[in-house]
């Protein structure tokens, strides 16, 4: 089986599982560092391999199919091997992007013709020929083609383009039962529940998610500027529906105090840019709350950047030696930020799944609320 359901919290929805792939066991609650190109910024595969020790990150189809294309992909055997990854890799369909080109793409029943970011050049995806892509990229883990809305949406809206979701569902799942993986791995595909914050629309969604059977299943469209207690609530329509016996994966949502309670509602999984993109802007997480290392007060400050965490290294560099790397543009204080904060969100994960198991979670979770959303 893909995914083996180890325990659930007696005081919550939590759960703690284990994801089965061809490129390693992944356990979860878990979150996956975003490398977008095959690559997450300032970190070299080494150190997510042993520094952080992480055992999936996500790439993504729309900028790999840019850049470096398809036929430099499968030259190289697959994504795996062009950036000598050993471990899991889940790949975004690319949808989210394609979207957020509002003025730059045309949508149809067929899919969605679109403008090149980089270029200006004319694609056009089609929920297959993103299943094609994504078995050429060899990825774990693939993603259905979907519409996201931005919010607010009239309901009127959020029906049509969840409608249209589902439609291109229907053919994404067929185009995959129909093709096979080109390097030998398994490959799962994961459809996305829709329906912007409508909590009707959301459970509709997740209804229909859950009868095509896949091997797991996404929310998506949160964290796209709703309050955090409407995406709770969407989370809660969704999960509702959505099978226990499979991974449930929270797309795009990444701040740690929202993946604490959505751990809590039940989720599985997670992804976002903000561990690294935040960090090299000099924002880091610890145990005690959150540093803009940029600020004055570090200036002398030669306590580790984490004094009740453990450091993504037998090295703890000091609060003073950051700034100063970040105030004087040394691309060493960008790599030192993100490996933090990366070890801080692999941490995170990693004592909830323990707190679930324990079935202490909802007490350890409470606790953490109060220390890590301090601004220090």
């Amino acid at each position: 089986m893909f995914f083996h359901l180890e325990h659930s919290d007696t005081g919550s929805s939590a759960r703690a599982g284990t994801l089965i792939t061809s490129h390693g066991i992944i356990e979860t609650p878990v979150f996956m560092p975003v490398g977008t190109a095959g690559t997450v910024k300032a970190v070299h595969t080494r150190e997510l391999l042993n520094d952080i020790n992480n055992p999936v990150i996500l790439a993504n189809t729309y900028h790999l199919f840019l850049r470096p294309g398809m036929d430099v992909i499968a030259a190289a055997g697959g994504l795996h091997k062009f950036m000598g990854w050993e471990r899991a890799i889940l790949t975004d369909s690319g949808g989210y992007q394609v979207f957020s080109l509002a003025s730059q793409r045309k949508l149809s029943e067929e899919g969605v013709m679109f403008n090149s970011h980089i270029d200006g050049s004319k694609y056009f995806f089609t929920p297959e020929s993103v299943v094609e892509a994504q078995r050429i990229i060899g990825s774990d883990i693939m993603m259905a083609l979907d519409e996201c809305t931005p919010f607010p949406c009239p309901v009127s809206d959020a029906r049509q383009s969840m409608e249209l979701t589902h439609r291109w569902l229907v053919r994404g799942v067929e185009k995959f039962h129909n093709s096979q993986p080109v390097y030998g791995n398994d490959q799962f595909f994961f459809p996305i529940v829709q329906g912007s914050t409508y909590e009707s629309l959301r459970s509709e969604s997740a209804a229909f998610v859950a009868s095509l059977n896949c091997d797991g299943n996404a929310i998506g469209g949160l964290s796209v500027g709703e309050p955090a207690e409407v995406m709770y609530a969407m989370i809660a329509a969704a999960n509702k529906w959505l099978p226990a016996a499979k991974p449930r994966y929270l797309m795009g949502v990444g701040m740690p105090e929202n993946i604490l309670e959505a751990i809590a509602l039940g989720v599985d999984m997670f992804d976002c840019v903000i561990p690294t993109r935040n960090g090299r802007n000099g924002m880091l997480f610890t145990m005690n709350g959150v540093i803009n290392i940029r600020n004055e007060k570090w200036r002398k400050d030669m306590t580790p950047l984490d004094p009740d965490g453990t450091i993504f290294s037998d090295q703890q560099y000091s609060r003073a030696y950051l700034r100063h790397l970040v105030m004087a543009g040394e691309i060493l204080g960008a790599q030192i930020a993100t490996l933090h904060n990366l070890s801080f969100f692999s941490r995170l994960v990693a004592e909830a799944r323990k707190q679930i198991i324990n079935n202490t979670f909802v007490q350890w979770k409470n606790n953490m609320l109060s220390m890590i959303t301090q601004r220090l």
